[in-house]
C-alpha cells in the first residue's frame, strides 16, 4: 500500500518551500544548483524552489535536463551551456543579469564545476560583480569519499588526463602524495588506470583503493581492495556506468611498526564487534600505525 505524506508533513513541507522562496534573490544572480547523480530522490527541497523559480536554467545538456526538470514540475526555459561554447556564453549570461534575471546553472548529474563545465561563467560573473549562489547538494565526490570511510585531508584529481606527459604527471602526484587522492573515471578506462596506478607504485602495489561505481543507483557498488587484487576482479568483470576512484596515499616513511601486533589488534577487536573505522582509529591512535597500513589492516578481512 503506497504511503502518503500526512496533512501536517505536507504543511511543513510547503512552509519550508516558501522559506526558501523568501530567500531568491530578488535581481539578478546566478545560482549553482546541485542536482541528483543518479537517485531523484537526492535532490533537495530548496532545489526545486531554485528551479521553479528561475528565469532560465542553463544545462549541459537540454534534452538530459529536460527528463529531471519535468520530473519535479519545472517548466522554466533551458539553454545549453558546455565546454565547447561556454566562452562564448558569457555576454549572454551577463546581458540577462543586467536585465534583473535569475539564472540556475545545472549538470547533467551532481554539483555543478566539479569536472562540469561552468567555471568560465562563475568567474566572469564574479568579475562583473553579479553574485553567485550556491545551492547545495548531491556529489559524486562527497558520496565516494564517505562510503570509502576515508577521513582527513585528500585531494581531488577530477578525471586524469588521457594521456602524455600530463597523464604522467597526475600518476605521479598520485603516488608520490601521503593524502588520500580521489579520481572520476569512466568504467571503460578503469582497469588501464589500476594497471597504470600498479606500475607507477611498484613495490607499493598493497596501497589500498576504493572503487565506487553507479552511486545512488540500482547497481551501486563501492568495492575495496589493493590495486592487484581490483585488477584481478575487474578483468573478469565488465565495469559499467561512472566510476570513482579513492586512493589511500603512500606509506609514511621512518615509522616502524609491529605489523603482526597490529593484526592481532584488529583480530581482537573485530571479535569484540568493533567495525573497520574504529579497528582503524585503535591502530592509529593506542598503537601508532600510519593512517595508510591501518586502514589497509582494518579493511582486510
Amino acid at each position: 500500500m503506497e504511503r502518503v505524506p500526512s496533512p501536517d508533513a505536507l504543511i511543513r513541507i510547503e512552509t519550508i518551500l516558501e522559506a526558501a522562496s523568501a530567500q531568491m534573490p530578488e535581481k539578478g544572480a546566478l545560482m549553482i544548483v546541485s542536482t541528483p547523480i543518479g537517485n531523484l530522490a537526492d535532490i533537495t527541497l530548496r532545489a526545486i524552489q531554485v528551479l521553479r523559480e528561475a528565469d532560465l536554467i542553463l544545462c549541459e545538456d537540454t534534452r538530459h535536463s529536460r527528463h529531471l526538470l519535468d520530473a519535479f514540475g519545472v517548466t522554466v526555459a533551458v539553454r545549453s551551456l558546455h565546454e565547447h561554447n561556454e566562452s562564448e556564453s558569457i555576454a549572454y549570461v551577463l546581458s540577462r543579469l543586467a536585465e534583473g534575471a535569475r539564472l540556475a546553472l545545472i549538470s547533467d548529474a551532481g554539483t555543478p564545476l566539479l569536472s562540469d563545465p561552468g567555471a568560465v561563467v562563475v568567474r566572469a560573473v564574479l568579475q562583473a560583480g553579479y553574485p553567485v549562489v550556491p545551492v547545495p547538494g548531491a556529489s559524486a565526490l562527497l558520496a565516494a569519499t564517505v562510503a570509502s570511510g576515508v577521513s582527513g585531508a585528500f585531494q581531488f584529481l577530477g578525471f586524469l588526463p588521457r594521456k602524455g606527459k600530463d597523464r604522467q604527471r597526475a600518476l605521479s602526484a598520485i603516488s608520490a602524495t601521503a593524502h588520500v587522492s580521489v579520481v572520476y573515471e569512466a568504467a571503460n578506462r578503469l582497469t588501464n588506470t589500476l594497471d597504470e596506478l600498479s606500475l607507477a607504485w611498484g613495490d607499493a602495489s598493497s596501497r589500498g583503493i576504493v572503487v565506487c561505481r553507479e552511486l545512488t543507483k540500482r547497481f551501486e557498488e563501492v568495492r575495496r581492495g589493493t590495486v592487484v587484487e581490483l585488477i584481478e576482479y575487474y578483468r573478469t568483470q565488465d565495469p559499467r556506468g561512472e566510476v570513482v576512484l579513492v586512493i589511500e596515499g603512500r606509506e609514511e616513511e621512518g615509522v616502524c611498526v609491529d605489523e603482526a601486533l597490529l593484526r592481532e589488534v584488529v583480530a581482537k577487536g573485530r571479535q569484540g564487534g568493533l567495525d573497520s573505522r574504529a579497528v582503524m582509529q585503535e591502530l592509529m591512535e593506542n598503537h601508532g600505525a600510519p593512517r595508510n597500513l591501518a586502514y589497509r589492516l582494518a579493511h582486510t578481512d
